[in-house]
């Protein structure tokens, strides 16, 4: 259950912060929620920000909150690290998600052997070399956009990513600010992201450096 919920909180990283560093697709269709939201957002190569996140778990009266930083590279994956209330980091690349508790590696999932990291996976890297069309093959993707802003909510076709996420929707304008992920469980996290800033100066070299 761990590493579902786990994967869970990857996919979320992959939809959003992918879209953000998409390199042009096909546009041939300019009516399509997908690819005017595509047209819509920044494409840097580096993207780095602070998280803060809140998760409902069902039976629990306060929520769980936490905070830290996150940076996409295109074409290398996403560094995803809480710093509070506990110092952990998530390492997301093509072949592999590696949990840290310090300088310990506390779990490895190869997306060789386990088939939803496969999956989540192949989503990141289709959409970080601009084919949509995986996004929308394993997805139902209702989407909506105006001159400044755009909306997109996501429901996994797959049982297993059903069981793992639920329903993703995502906000922002340039950048994704904000996404919520209701689970089947009935527990619910919502993730704001702020202070984003784009290029090479952007990553710390100690955060080049885990990748």
């Amino acid at each position: 259950m761990l590493k579902i919920k786990m994967l869970g909180l990857n996919l979320i990283l992959f939809c959003s912060f992918s879209l953000s560093v998409i390199q042009g697709a096909n546009a041939a269709n300019p009516t399509n929620p997908v690819l005017a939201i595509q047209n819509m957002l920044a494409k840097p190569k580096v993207l780095c920000g602070r998280f803060d996140q809140t998760k409902h778990l069902v039976g629990m009266k306060k929520p769980l909150l936490s905070n830290g930083r996150f940076c996409v590279l295109a074409g290398k994956g996403v560094l995803w690290r809480t710093l509070q209330p506990f110092p952990n980091t998530l390492r997301l690349t093509r072949d592999e998600i590696v949990h840290f508790q310090g300088e310990r590696v506390a779990m490895r999932l190869d997306a060789k052997q386990e088939p939803v990291v496969r999956m989540i996976n192949s989503v990141l890297f289709s959409l970080l070399s601009g084919d949509l069309s995986q996004l929308e093959s394993l997805f139902e993707v209702d989407g909506s956009a105006d001159a400044n802003s755009w909306k997109v909510n996501l429901k996994a076709r797959e049982a297993a990513l059903a069981k793992a996420i639920g329903v993703i929707a995502l906000d922002g304008s340039a950048y994704v600010k904000n996404i919520q992920m209701n689970e089947a469980s009935g527990d619910r996290t919502t993730i704001v992201f702020s202070e984003i800033k784009t290029g090479e100066t952007a990553i710390t070299a100690e955060e080049a450096g885990l990748f």
